[in-house]
């Protein structure tokens, strides 16, 4: 029940104090991120962590001032695939045979499914797969800084397409999603902290549902499979 608990102690931070977060907290939190599910196992994003004042300055300039983003003791920025390609695809799938010892055809029918499917899907669709793939990884470096006691911000509120240039993401195939400030609050100056927490009545937010429930539903079944992705 430990999980619980930190959940409830966490809350988006409003003021931070500027103290490091130990090295091996900071690497527990990224690990945990790195370890998260994603659709087909593809991991379309990833994590850039920056710490130099400098450089936090000027994305806070495209942050809406939002303070965290200076105060904190590091800035991940979680950036995305902007589309889905053969290589880029075929690149995980031949380090995944790579690493189980299996020959790289293993997965191709798999593998030429899935390419298949999006091709047939807009490059809007592509970006917005991916990105949704990244906030995955974000909900649960989230539970694991508040694991660790860390606390942490998430943030939407900034300008991509700025983040993307300041960070010479442009033409590297990703794009910024999600902030993620981590630190620690500052109480005394953060109006939030000693605010009960809320969220939606279990029995408003879960529903149990039988077929009795659901829909007339005569459309008939898909036709193929994707396969089993081993």
């Amino acid at each position: 029940m430990s999980l619980l608990e930190d959940l409830k102690w966490r809350y988006a931070t409003k003021k931070m104090n500027g103290t490091k977060v130990p090295q091996d907290k900071l690497d527990y939190i990224l690990e945990a991120a790195r370890l998260a599910p994603s659709s087909s196992g593809l991991q379309p994003y990833k994590v850039i962590v920056i710490s130099d004042k400098a450089l936090l300055e000027k994305i806070k300039g495209i942050s809406w001032n939002q303070s965290q983003v200076t105060d904190c003791s590091h800035l991940l920025v979680f950036a995305a695939w902007d589309g889905y390609t053969d290589e880029r695809v075929s690149k995980v799938f031949n380090y995944t045979m790579d690493e189980r010892g299996l020959p790289h055809s293993t997965m191709d029918d798999y593998k030429n499914n899935l390419l298949g499917m999006y091709s047939q899907l807009s490059p809007e669709w592509h970006a917005h797969h991916a990105s949704k793939q990244s906030y995955i990884a974000f909900g649960l470096a989230i539970a694991a800084a508040a694991e660790q006691k860390v606390d942490a911000t998430p943030i939407e509120g900034f300008i991509p397409e700025k983040l993307d240039k300041l960070l010479k993401l442009e033409g590297s195939g990703y794009k910024s999603t999600l902030l993620l400030p981590i630190g620690y609050r500052e109480e005394e100056n953060d109006w939030l902290v000693n605010m009960k927490k809320i969220r939606t009545p279990k029995e408003d937010f879960v529903t149990e549902m039988t077929l009795a429930d659901a829909a007339d539903f005569d459309e008939a079944p898909m036709e193929g499979s994707l396969g089993d992705p081993t």
